[in-house]
């Protein structure tokens, strides 16, 4: 029986692409995990240099392709395969993880097998690299890859007598410190976070705060870095550690109140989160697709269940009137529009700001080897010069500056693209930047709220749609008509 896990490997901030692939690779090949390196093995490529191998393929992928993804590329993808204790003996084991590396990436992809025999369990690490033999091309993680990993995985173990998990619980997606959630135990740093938090809420300069913080039985450390020990804690935390938020400078800013900071609270549970209604079921089409009995009778039930939550939830709103529950999903639908196409006009502004910017700036960066092109090509040849064929020097020189003129004129062209001809002049720089930060702070308050106005207005759509499902299926006799707009 074996799990899986595939982990992509990024640079990650500040770091550089030869240190992330040194840091993986030298963790997967340490000779104290895999029985002095006799569990390593590789496919195209040399365990030894595995890292500098990987780094010039990509080096090669640039240079043949020309794309370069930034910190957003995939380095190499990090595989683990973990069996079940005294299942399997090491060297199966890596025998199985080299195979499974094979499979998934058809031998188009270097990759090195590592199996760490450390802990109870035996597992295999298996880093292959991103950028495929021929570099030319790169491994994507396709959607349901994981399935498609497990699937290979269990195979692999059948083949080899292994036991496979016949019903393996979904995966939840996230980490265990987001599966936790609000659930999640506070850790030491939060608390000291929690102590600076209350401290600054009542001090007037740093030494009150420094006060405060010993009175709530913290140790203090003053030198190079600010740094606390709380009641329980066996090490001193750098304030610094703690985030932007709580560095030395930003402490005392919070005091002196150049700077102001707002404490995240637990959220409350929305109404709409709790009562939002759910679509009712059109009982008589599904017995007309070939719904049974049993079907009817949970419809039944489910619809009984979903008008009670729309009752409640138009309760809440004070909407007990059908004309008012129209005019109300109309004003908030209306409002939800008008904010969204208020957003896309505001990115789109800002798209172009920014194109504009760039342009600008390649306009003046390159204008001056535009011109000295420009002069050069006016410089004729010699009688001399003509008879030996030499060639011209606006021509060596646009060699060498190709790429400076190519965006020189690629700006030029935009300009006149877009109108900024004749009377027309370019807004400087500062004017964008100004124009860019009122309508970015536009789209952040447009943004509040965003997601909670939304599901407001598909909650009062689906409460609406099921109030007229309602009217429509009910066949009321003359005496109470009065009543049919009435909830």
């Amino acid at each position: 029986m074996a799990t899986t896990t595939l982990i992509p490997i990024h640079a990650g901030k500040g770091g550089s692409v030869a240190s992330a692939l040194g840091r993986s690779t030298d963790y997967v090949k340490n000779p104290d995990k895999t029985n002095d390196g006799e569990l390593v093995t590789a496919y195209e490529c040399d365990p030894l240099i595995v890292d500098d191998e990987f780094l010039f393929s990509k080096r090669q992928y640039a240079s043949i392709t020309g794309r370069d993804y930034g910190k957003s590329d995939v380095l190499a993808y990090h595989l683990r395969q973990s069996f079940k204790p005294g299942e399997v003996t090491p060297e199966i084991a890596n025998k199985i993880g080299y195979e499974l590396a094979l499979k998934l990436t058809k031998g188009n992809h270097a990759f090195v097998c590592c199996t760490h025999v450390d802990k109870s369990h035996v597992h295999s690490h298996i880093i292959f690299n991103s950028t495929s033999l021929d570099c030319t091309r790169k491994f994507r993680n396709f959607f349901r890859s994981s399935f498609a990993i497990r699937r290979i995985s269990d195979q692999l173990c059948l083949e080899h007598g292994l036991s496979v998990i016949e019903e393996p619980k979904p995966s939840k997606g996230k980490n265990y410190g987001e599966w936790q959630g609000e659930n999640r135990l506070p850790t030491q740093r939060d608390k000291l976070k929690q102590i600076i938090d209350s401290a600054l809420s009542g001090c007037k300069d740093y030494a009150d705060f420094i006060a405060a913080m010993q009175a709530a039985g913290c140790e203090v450390k003053q030198g190079k870095h600010l740094a606390f020990k709380a009641l329980g804690q066996e090490r001193f935390i750098r304030c610094k550690s703690l985030g932007d938020d709580y560095t030395e400078t930003v402490i005392r800013d919070r005091i002196s109140g150049k700077r102001v900071v707002v404490i995240k609270q637990k959220a409350e549970p929305s109404v709409v989160s709790k009562y939002k209604p759910n679509l009712l079921i059109d009982i008589q089409a599904k017995i007309q697709q070939g719904y049974g009995v049993g079907f009817k009778h949970y419809a039944a039930i489910y619809n009984i269940k979903e008008m009670a939550k729309t009752l409640l939830f138009l309760q809440e709103r004070g909407l007990d009137n059908y004309d008012l529950l129209t005019e109300k999903t109309a004003e908030v639908s209306a409002n939800f529009s008008a904010k969204s196409i208020r957003i896309k006009e505001i990115e789109s502004r800002l798209k172009d700001i920014s194109e504009l910017q760039r342009q600008i700036g390649n306009y003046g960066k390159h204008k001056d080897t535009y011109d000295e092109y420009l002069r050069m090509k006016k410089i004729p040849l010699t009688k001399f010069q003509k008879f030996r064929n030499i060639r011209h020097p606006a021509d060596e020189y646009y060699e060498k500056n190709r790429a400076g003129i190519a965006l020189y004129k690629a700006a030029k062209n935009y300009f006149d693209e877009h109108g900024y001809v004749g009377d027309k002049k370019l807004p400087t720089i500062n004017m964008l930047k100004k124009e860019y930060a009122i309508l970015d702070k536009e789209k952040r308050g447009l943004y509040s709220g965003y997601k909670e106005h939304r599901e407001e207005m598909v909650a009062l759509k689906m409460a609406k749609q099921n109030v007229d499902r309602i009217f429509a299926e009910q066949k009321k006799p003359a005496k109470n008509r009065g009543y049919e707009h009435s909830i």
